[in-house]
């Protein structure tokens, strides 16, 4: 799925930066309660992204998602996920770890967030600004949570957003797999926060602009 041209669609040979979102174990092992099974075709795919911005020397963030082991920075983050003290992501576990299958780049930029958005709480907005960026490309976990709300948060940053939907991963929900998932996201993104793309078709985009 493609959004349609529009106005912003003149912004491609503007600096980019690939935001490579929560890619860890959390979303990969099969005992996990986010467990997404389409996490290794995901990956690939997210490792070919990774692949053409480190050819183009493009700027690449990876986030991980992170709490302190006591909870005390959990907030509003798991209201709807069990008791207080049970929730994900704590420090010091492996599921927080990056899975073994990602690739990531020497002396990769990596950032630390314990919200949905990679904006809130990190210094992602200075590394853009210091590396001139004006498009930002979101791939990685969760497509409805935390890809999501930095595409949105982005866009109201002023900056264009690049979506890349089947190079994204969520659980499946009770009425949605995540097919159906990725294809919603991106329909309620295109109308107002960014550009939709299928990974085949961004991928020969990026090689066009090389």
């Amino acid at each position: 799925m493609k959004r349609i041209d529009n106005k912003s669609s003149n912004h491609n040979q503007i600096n980019k930066a690939l935001i490579v979102i929560d890619v860890q174990n959390v979303y990969t092992n099969t005992e996990s309660e986010l467990y997404c099974e389409d996490c290794e075709q995901t990956i690939g795919k997210i490792n070919g992204l990774i692949e053409n911005f480190e050819k183009q020397k493009q700027t690449i963030v990876y986030v991980k998602h992170v709490h302190k082991a006591d909870g005390s920075d959990t907030g509003r983050m798991f209201d709807f996920a069990g008791p207080a003290d049970d929730f994900n992501f704590k420090e010091g576990t492996d599921e927080v770890e990056f899975n073994s299958n990602l690739k990531v780049v020497k002396n990769a930029k990596v950032i630390f967030k314990n919200r949905y958005s990679s904006f809130v709480g990190t210094e992602l907005e200075k590394i853009l600004k210091d590396n001139k960026v004006s498009t930002i490309v979101i791939c990685g976990f969760m497509t409805n949570f935390c890809c999501e709300s930095t595409a949105r948060d982005a866009h109201d940053r002023d900056y264009y957003v690049d979506f890349i939907t089947d190079a994204t991963g969520a659980p499946a929900l009770t009425t949605m797999d995540e097919s159906k998932i990725r294809d919603v996201v991106g329909e309620l993104l295109s109308g107002g926060f960014a550009e939709i793309y299928d990974y085949e078709t961004y991928i020969s985009k990026l090689k066009s602009e090389s």
